[in-house]
């Protein structure tokens, strides 16, 4: 062999050689090392506490440990875009949940938005509420109206951030009512429920499902209404914004998603385990301990779902561009 012909068998055997361990990567079975899953709130919330069960099951279904990570802040723009920007191997999935997955790309620049995510499917639907301190003498909405009207700027709100649907909430109710309240955003819903309980604010806007479960350990705080089209199964007894005469419908959608690009074995192993862990009777009975509304969406339908509810929002931001204190 000649030494131009050797040099050139000898470039092909290790270029050869450089590629196996690539092949070997692609061809090994999925998951042969820990997920981690990202939740773009503080440890507490309802998100959190749905990551860390479906968590659990998860792992019994991928034969591999799932590790929650918590990456709080900037109304969850913190996690979603460590999320989007994570490699799409499998070993990175996490929570968005909306509205402020699809608000913040509304509001300002950010590195993410819905459609750079593999959708996995949907699991949670959790309308919104406003709650309140037991020992507040204040019982309804027109309550809530009627004290905020007769002390502008006194009635604190708690959110989860600028642009989530609990600042929304605030500021269609201060419109609604003609009132001035004061926005005091959080990083995630428990942090919240703790400044209702030590009544640093008037008002802890804070999901159904959440308020339910903090009452069920002990929390003494009661909703004033929900964001629901009809009232949920959840909580019966606690009437809608519509029935006290506020027309606000909002909730928050929590499904998990991953990096855009995922290979098709890996999506579909992920898809099919979340959809098995949906109908799975011993999941909805543990979801429904903690106060979970399921809503279970395939990918396509989850798709859908965020594209119709992105337009509503892009509708009401160019009619009122929300800020942060005011509409």
């Amino acid at each position: 062999m000649n030494p131009q012909a050797r040099r050139a068998f000898c470039a092909g055997l290790a270029a050869a050689c450089m590629a196996l361990p690539a092949m070997a990567q692609t061809e090994a079975p999925y998951p042969t090392r820990s997920i981690e899953m990202i939740v773009a709130y503080a440890p507490g919330g309802g998100t959190d506490l749905v990551a860390r069960l479906l968590a659990r099951h998860l792992e019994k279904k991928l034969g591999a440990s799932v590790v929650v990570l918590n990456r709080p802040g900037a109304g969850g723009g913190i996690g979603f875009g460590e999320l989007a920007r994570a490699r799409p191997d499998g070993y990175t999935i996490g929570f968005i949940n909306t509205p402020n997955v699809l608000t913040i790309p509304i509001e300002r620049k950010s590195s993410f938005h819905w459609s750079q995510y593999d959708l996995i499917g949907n699991l949670v639907d959790d309308p919104g509420g406003f709650a309140i301190h037991n020992s507040n003498p204040i019982t309804t909405l027109a309550g809530l109206a009627a004290y905020a009207k007769a002390n502008p700027g006194a009635v604190t709100v708690g959110t989860t951030g600028t642009g989530s649907d609990d600042h929304l909430a605030m500021l269609l109710f201060a419109k609604a009512t003609g009132t001035q309240l004061t926005h005091v955003p959080y990083k995630g819903a428990g942090e919240v429920r703790a400044a209702s309980t030590g009544q640093q604010i008037t008002i802890g806007a804070i999901n159904v499902g959440e308020v339910l479960a903090y009452q069920k350990s002990g929390t003494p705080l009661r909703l004033l209404g929900q964001m629901s089209a009809a009232r949920s199964s959840l909580a019966p007894q606690v009437p809608t914004f519509r029935e006290q005469g506020i027309d606000i419908e909002l909730a928050s959608l929590r499904g998990l998603a991953a990096p855009k690009g995922l290979p098709e074995g890996v999506r579909k192993k992920l898809v099919d385990a979340v959809a098995a862990i949906a109908a799975d009777p011993q999941f909805h009975q543990q979801a429904e301990a903690m106060y979970a509304p399921l809503r279970y969406l395939a990918p396509p339908a989850y798709a859908a779902e965020l594209e119709r509810t992105e337009a509503g929002f892009r509708k009401l931001w160019s009619e009122m561009p929300w800020q942060d204190g005011k509409p």
